[in-house]
């Protein structure tokens, strides 16, 4: 037992009963596949693949880690030979593909010889969805690129981070005299005490690619804004340390502006609208029509805020700035850069500079971003798929829309079945219409649950069939990059001499975990003891 051989034979063992449990949990039904390509600790490129279906038993949709592949290059042919093979290898066919869900690299998006298209071309009905959380990440970096004075707010975040948070002395600063303002306010009634109230609030380096740690930031920087001012002061008055000292004198003069606090808090204003779409897009539990009206949600609320939103946003910095001491220029007057020259700036007064070139220059950007990058949203399919939701007592039902999005999948409604699903979907919405317990579901998922409790199932086959397969279309391949958080536990820098194969059964168990769990131990045992021939029973041992 304590053998490597033995072990990674157990190991392997395990993994393969929790994926032969994930293919019994499929059975013979459609699904679509989620995939993304990653290094491991030691440079080694690897694929990773899950499968997303609608369990046959709850009608739940579910999202499995299938396995992991070593490919030798990231060309679309070769990551559709590695996905084919590890199919064909736990005996899926993928002709049942009826979803693909990618991050949009070129490899993966390509029209012409991406990794969808090549699918696509043998499964025509494997219908690509563009990861929603990576498009939305590519909506904010292109506001922070494309924008000047976003670009400039950045930078000097990545300035104050570069002065402050590489440091721990200088964190310690913060947190001491973040304490000594908090236990003050609490003297002076200011703050209220109570459990969770009063946290400890730092500042951490936001992530380059997970554009939604920004909000977090700024709004810690909002939060202990006059303690990174003293802390600054302390920095630029410190002797000590020349190069720092002249970085943090540069910072505090761009900290103390109105353009600052200006930008900061239009970002949070926009970052805050599209902060619970990133929340919701990183949840193992998706659903391409609520993510869709979350987009369209958010976007309205900007265009509502770019109409009329300049007044409650310039009261907001106002008052913040006349708290802090932070000179408010005259509205009327000729707008003077903060530190750059003005043969870069257009001659015009403060007014047009704040509330036409960035107000609704950034908010209007933002939604051209939104608008192109979320083309999805308003495709016929999604259109279609809409008109199925339950939400409001089935309020949005169009029988015309739900009978055209039957033809999107012509291998599964011919001419008869389209012809037995229009009669079908009179009877189902009146019956499901006057049913209660089909009054209060909000969303697809839900649907699909109730309608195997209630085992109405099996009275609308083709109607269930039909909602089985708009849940298989992927929204974010949050699932995936799960997977690869998980490498980074099970193959680091102590172990990244795994092989290949111990690294998949490895990850296989620990991502599985509550599938791992429900195989008894003698399936285990069995499949073990048929490897190879031993000299001793694992049994005798037990």
């Amino acid at each position: 037992m304590t053998s490597p051989t033995i072990q990674k034979d157990l190991i392997n063992c395990c993994a393969k009963e929790t994926t032969k449990r994930i293919i019994q949990e499929l059975g013979d039904d459609y699904f679509g596949i989620l995939a993304d390509e990653s290094s491991d600790v030691s440079q080694k490129e690897q694929l990773a693949l899950c499968l997303r279906y609608v369990d046959g038993k709850t009608g739940m949709i579910v999202e499995r880690f299938l396995g992991l592949v070593h490919v030798g290059d990231t060309t679309a042919m070769s990551l559709k030979n590695a996905i084919i093979s590890l199919l064909m290898e736990h005996s899926l066919s993928p002709s049942k593909i009826r979803g693909q869900g990618y991050d949009g690299a070129s490899n993966m998006k390509g029209e012409i010889n991406g990794l969808k298209t090549l699918i696509m071309k043998d499964t025509p009905c494997a219908y690509y969805v563009h990861c929603f959380a990576h498009q939305l990440q590519l909506t904010l970096v292109a506001v922070a690129r494309k924008n000047n004075d976003c670009s400039w707010l950045f930078e000097t975040l990545a300035n104050l981070m570069n002065v402050i948070g590489v440091s721990c002395k200088r964190r310690d600063m913060i947190r001491v005299i973040q304490a000594q303002k908090v236990a003050h306010a609490l003297e002076i009634g200011e703050l209220e005490s109570g459990s969770g109230l009063n946290q400890e609030v730092g500042l951490k380096r936001p992530g380059d690619t997970r554009w939604g740690s920004h909000y977090k930031t700024l709004l810690n920087i909002i939060n202990i804004f006059p303690t990174i001012v003293e802390v600054l002061e302390m920095i630029g008055k410190n002797a000590s340390c020349s190069e720092d000292r002249i970085k943090a004198q540069a910072i505090l003069y761009s900290f103390e502006s109105f353009d600052f606090i200006f930008m900061v808090h239009l970002m949070l204003t926009i970052f805050g609208y599209t902060n619970d779409l990133c929340v919701v897009l990183q949840k193992r539990d998706q659903n391409i029509v609520n993510d869709a009206s979350l987009v369209s949600l958010s976007k309205q609320l900007l265009q509502k805020t770019r109409d009329c939103g300049w007044e409650t946003l310039l009261d907001k910095v106002t008052s913040f700035c006349t708290k802090y001491g932070i000179v408010v220029p005259d509205m009327e007057a000729s707008y003077m850069p903060l530190g750059r020259s003005r043969r870069f700036v257009q001659q015009e007064t403060n007014l047009q500079h704040f509330r036409i070139q960035i107000f609704v220059g950034v908010i209007d950007l933002q939604l051209m971003e939104l608008n192109e990058r979320f083309d999805e949203v308003n495709t016929e399919l999604l259109k279609c798929t809409a008109c199925l939701s339950p939400r409001d007592g089935f309020s949005s039902y169009d029988k015309e829309k739900i009978l055209k999005l039957a033809t999107f999948y012509p291998s599964e409604f011919s001419g008869v079945e389209l012809m037995s699903l229009e009669y079908q979907l009179d009877i189902y919405i009146e019956d499901l219409r006057k049913d209660d317990r089909f009054g209060d579901l909000n969303d697809l998922g839900a649907l699909s649950m109730m309608l195997v409790e209630t085992k109405k199932h099996e009275t609308y086959p083709t109607i269930y069939l039909l909602i089985k397969l708009v849940l298989i279309l992927p929204v974010a391949t949050a699932g995936v990059e799960r997977v690869f958080s998980g490498m980074t536990y099970v193959k680091n820098r102590l172990r990244n001499s795994m092989g290949d194969q111990l690294l998949n059964d490895c990850l296989v168990t620990f991502i599985e975990k509550n599938m791992f769990l429900q195989i008894p131990d003698d399936d285990v045992i069995d499949r073990f003891q048929k490897m190879k021939t031993r000299r001793v029973g694992l049994n005798a041992q037990l």
